[in-house]
């Protein structure tokens, strides 16, 4: 017997349940319930993660709320009870037997599954991954850090550098291509967000002259994450003051996102991290501007490539607020406040 199977049967043996953050119906934060869950068996390909940290995302809220945002024929049927999250950092515990390349006792990073939803999501103590989705986590930040990054980063990555799979976006006809960087403007909306504030360094790394926008308060921590201009959002309206921009990264997105058409230079780009809402199909055409968006995927293969920039410093997360598992609904009250620095993260004891 092989000493992965060993260490798989000897980690089914014992507890069975965990604690875990569930909902059991849609609504506002008061429906997340601190309670006991089944630890999640292991299937063929996957590990099982002993969780340490969870990263927080907006699709968490957006499920948690019932998909309102969607058309109702886009709404999935939801099982409940239902755990959310993706992101998590961690300790793999127990391995399927046709899992080679990790083994028991790894420090690990993932995004779980997205899109999807079910029993063995992130908040949770435990969770089972698929091996593909996950990474080595970067040894040079904390599992706080690295349980921030993933669903962010990938975000911005597979927009800006490397798209890395076939998933078409419903809402155009051809596929998402990233556009090169270097020597090039690149604006970023939402610059001291999730996704913003990696945009922000994803960029500045390639070699792009940098304008963020924000609130005040996030100048000095963009400037020093590269930007090269900071715009204060709540001061003058930045397509107002830029034009000839080469890439709008719009980390907002929204029906608002069409205002920046008017900043790019003629066969520049727009890509609005949040695509449902843009209208203005026929004016970007008119002034010659390239609109497209994605739509984010699990990779193990590319949370390793970036796990390199975050161990090497060259890209930087920057934490918002911390919050036990169990105050899961204290966390997504913070969330609906807005003005996010950054990530929320949930730390599991």
């Amino acid at each position: 017997m092989n000493s992965n199977l060993e260490n798989n049967k000897a980690n089914n043996v014992g507890a069975t349940f965990m604690k875990a953050v569930r909902q059991h119906e849609f609504g506002g934060p008061e429906v997340l319930r601190y309670e006991d869950a089944p630890i999640p068996q292991l299937q063929n390909g996957e590990v099982r993660v002993k969780v340490s940290a969870i990263g927080i995302n907006p699709p968490d809220w957006y499920l948690r709320d019932g998909y309102k945002m969607l058309p109702p024929e886009w709404q999935p049927v939801v099982p409940f009870p239902v755990i959310l999250g993706t992101d998590i950092s961690g300790v793999i515990e127990a391995i399927a037997e046709d899992v080679d390349g990790f083994k028991i006792g790894d420090e690990v990073y993932s995004m779980v599954r997205f899109p999807s939803f079910g029993p063995s999501q992130a908040y949770a103590e435990y969770v089972s991954v698929p091996a593909s989705e996950i990474a080595l986590k970067p040894k040079g930040i904390s599992h706080i850090e690295a349980a921030a990054a993933p669903m962010s980063l990938l975000t911005a990555w597979q927009f800006m550098i490397e798209l890395g799979h076939n998933v078409q976006n419903p809402l155009q006809p051809n596929k998402h291509e990233p556009v090169e960087l270097k020597g090039k403007t690149v604006l970023v909306n939402g610059a001291g967000g999730g996704v913003g504030h990696f945009a922000v360094q994803l960029a500045k790394w390639q070699g792009a002259r940098v304008i963020a926008v924000a609130s005040g308060k996030q100048e000095l921590l963009l400037r020093e994450l590269g930007a090269d201009e900071f715009i204060d959002y709540t001061k003058s309206a930045a397509e107002d003051i830029v034009k000839d921009i080469d890439l709008v990264i719009d980390s907002v997105g929204g029906h608002t996102t069409g205002r920046f058409l008017k900043t790019l230079k003629q066969g520049g780009a727009l890509f609005p991290i949040f695509p449902l809402g843009f209208n203005d199909n026929e004016e970007a055409m008119r002034l010659g501007v390239i609109v497209s968006a994605t739509q984010v995927r699990s990779s193990g293969a590319q949370l390793e490539k970036l796990a390199q920039l975050l161990d090497n410093g060259t890209i930087k997360v920057v934490i918002d607020s911390i919050f036990p598992l169990a105050d899961a609904q204290k966390a997504h009250e913070r969330a609906a406040k807005g003005h996010i620095q950054g990530k929320i993260v949930l730390t599991v004891s």
